[in-house]
């Protein structure tokens, strides 16, 4: 970034507005000494501090990354042939800095992100919701041990957070029961299918209370019990408060299908409120392999809780321990824990997200419940990220241990309104009314979040009814597009599966510009905060999802100066596309190769962007991706500019069958001091360097 330009740009601002430095500092929250040092071009406003300034500035961070106001005829976007093409580029034009906020991701609790994904907890069902088995009264995913062995519900450990839930759910929270019978005769329950290493090591928790003194035995065994791989015996006090008891197994033996044993002999029944198991390298409760894998590629914004389940998170329930929060229900299965019974674990609050966020390097991105959870409550959400001693949730969050400000200031005002599957008012003018209670509450609280509504765009009666009415202290809207995915039910229908699949962008394209145009002039910005193939989340990864991703991000890249996208996040990184999350390990997909080569470009200038192309600018070396769609034929593209080959690289896909991926390759490039030029394989992306 250019911080002179910047910087004179930050004061030709505050100067146009009649602010003073010290009116500026206050409004951003930072020393006048901090905004002074930015005008001089001694250092720039960092990402998260740059959402105050341009809210403040009454600017879009795009154009404060920039550090000018782009006018029409400074943006040049091509749509070429998909064939041979001769790239010209004209120095003196450019059409900004690539922002980092358009490579963000979702992080919603939706299918196995959370659970079998992100979440290091390896049991199912560890807080027992649901109904029990029909007539052996253990939960769903255990199983009875002991002929002896008697088992039903109990009365729950978990629970929500006192007078802040509001949903109307049912069978979120119990407890399991066991009794043994015969104390002759070993009983207790047990799961299997536990994916273990003797490489690692698992911390073990279970809550529970018994009216008498008791010893349980503890153990990791093969599924018919012949051989133990880790045991501990916990003494269970007599009482009626609920206590939590921790070990640590290390297994002496690999198993897939372990089993977990929880086993006693004595005439007693034992309450068991929840059970825990994790490997103990993990970051919040979050596998580190996955953690770094979000970091590797280059996550710049994370949305958080959802999308769909936004609509069912309670996010106070997060201040409570992790064992003793309540199990989220579904609302209606909508897409959201279809792999976990229709129920969320809340393995992850407030907290733990934020942590994730700063040390992936990406802008926290949060959505509110803007059905069940009150004004009050979304404003004490804000104050909990935000306040500091003073407040009452600022407060809080510093005695729970965190004393710095998350300084969250990104904040959606619930998901995919008018679509009619969300709980609430689905008009625009009633879901409009209803947020902006919440919205002007969080202000109050916090005056220079930016702030994104929602609903189904492009539509221009969302448009008149919602986002135009909202403007005035909304200045984002969402919009979310999911691209047809490749239908291998006909394999002689390979290549038109494939081209259907790669029309996504260019439609995407279309409606972005339909939704400019309803939108009218630039002081509503795009959050476009969803985007894939769809069903890209329930089967295997394949070099036609990973030509989309391409395709997608070149065309966001260069889109977003034009139909001002200050925001864009894929759906989503977890075990939805990008990273294949094992047992012992992940795998980066052909989605996640894509999103992390285009990751080149973030901060850099943006030079030429057509179809096919992408070309920016930083630190002197220009960089260039470049992606032929075509199956059969190769294409050459030829440049009007050279230099000093830093590296030139091709991704390149063999075959269109699903379960495939790219290969890396080496990638001939003749350039001289003016010009250059290669030849890009069939259903390939090429990555070029120059200095």
């Amino acid at each position: 970034m250019d911080m002179i330009k910047i910087g004179g740009f930050i004061a030709a601002k505050r100067n146009a507005l009649k602010y003073t430095q010290q009116d500026l500092a206050k409004k951003v929250g930072v020393d006048e000494k901090d905004i002074n040092a930015w005008e001089n071009g001694e250092k720039c406003p960092e990402v998260p501090m740059m959402n105050k300034v341009a809210m403040a500035l009454d600017i879009s961070i795009a154009t404060l990354i920039d550090g000018y106001e782009k006018k029409a005829e400074d943006i040049v976007c091509e749509q070429t042939p998909e064939g041979d093409c001769e790239i010209v580029i004209d120095p003196e034009k450019n059409m900004g800095i690539v922002s980092p906020l358009l490579y963000g991701s979702n992080l919603e609790h939706t299918r196995s992100s959370i659970f079998n994904g992100l979440s290091a907890q390896m049991l199912k069902n560890r807080k027992f919701i649901g109904k029990p088995s029909a007539m052996e009264g253990v939960a769903l995913d255990w199983y009875l041990i002991g002929e002896k062995t008697f088992a039903t519900l109990g009365a729950s450990y978990t629970h929500h957070y006192p007078d802040h839930y509001h949903m109307r759910r049912d069978l979120e929270c119990f407890a399991q029961q066991v009794m043994c019978c015969d104390p002759e005769l070993e009983g207790g329950f047990g799961q299997h299918e536990i994916d273990i290493s003797k490489d690692e090591v698992y911390d073990f928790a279970i809550v529970a209370r018994c009216l008498e003194d008791v010893e349980i035995t503890v153990s990791l065994t093969d599924r018919y019990n012949t051989k133990t791989y880790a045991s501990t015996v916990i003494s269970i006090k007599a009482g009626e408060a609920w206590n939590r008891y921790e070990a640590v197994f290390a297994p002496t033996e690999s198993d897939k299908d372990a089993d977990l044993r929880i086993v006693y002999k004595q005439q007693v029944l034992i309450e068991v409120g929840a059970v825990s198991m994790m490997n103990k390298e993990n970051f919040h409760g979050m596998r580190k392999d996955v953690v770094e894998a979000l970091k590797e590629i280059g996550v710049g914004v994370l949305r958080w809780p959802g999308g769909n389940f936004a609509g069912e998170y309670n996010w106070m329930d997060g201040l409570l321990p992790v064992d003793e929060r309540a199990p989220f229900q579904s609302y209606l299965m909508l897409e959201t824990q279809p792999h976990s019974h229709g129920y969320d674990f809340h393995e992850i609050n407030t907290d733990d997200f934020v942590a994730l966020c700063h040390y992936i390097g990406a802008e926290p991105f949060i959505t509110i419940n803007q059905t069940w959870c009150t004004p009050e409550e979304n404003a004490a959400w804000v104050e909990y990220c935000n306040g500091d001693e003073t407040t009452e949730y600022g407060k809080l969050r510093i005695e729970r241990g965190y004393k710095g400000p998350y300084n969250v200031n990104l904040w959606s005002l619930g998901n995919e309104a008018g679509y009619g599957h969300m709980e609430g008012d689905n008009t625009p003018a009633g879901y409009a009314h209803l947020v902006r209670k919440s919205a002007e509450k969080m202000l109050k609280v916090c005056p220079n979040l930016t702030l994104c509504s929602s609903g189904p765009h492009p539509n221009k009666d969302w448009v008149d009814y919602s986002a135009t009415p909202l403007k005035d202290i909304v200045p984002f809207v969402s919009f979310h597009t999911y691209s047809p995915q490749p239908n291998y039910r006909d394999l002689s229908k390979l290549k038109e599966g494939y081209y259907n699949a790669l029309s996504g962008p260019v439609n995407t394209r279309r409606n972005l510009r339909l939704m400019r145009k309803y939108l009218g002039n630039n002081d509503i910005s795009i959050s476009f905060d969803e985007w894939n193939l769809w069903y890209a989340w329930y089967r295997k990864s394949t070099v036609t999802d990973g030509m989309h991703a391409a395709m997608m991000m070149n065309m966001i890249i260069g889109e977003a100066p034009i139909s001002n996208i200050g925001i864009a996040c894929h759906f989503e990184m977890v075990n939805e596309g990008s990273i294949k999350v094992n047992p012992h390990n992940i795998e980066i997909t052909a989605t996640g190769k894509m999103l992390k080569l285009m990751n080149v470009h973030k901060g850099g200038t943006l030079l030429y962007s057509d179809d096919y192309v992408t070309v920016t600018k930083k630190d002197g070396i220009t960089t260039v991706t470049a992606i032929n769609s075509s199956c059969d034929n190769e294409k050459k593209i030829s440049f009007n500019f050279g230099g000093k080959k830093v590296e030139a690289k091709l991704f390149a896909g063999k075959t269109l069958m699903p379960i495939s991926d790219f290969e890396e390759e080496a990638l001939e490039v003749k350039f001289d001091k003016d010009s250059s030029e290669t030849v890009l394989a069939p259903i390939s992306v090429a990555l070029i360097r120059f200095e």
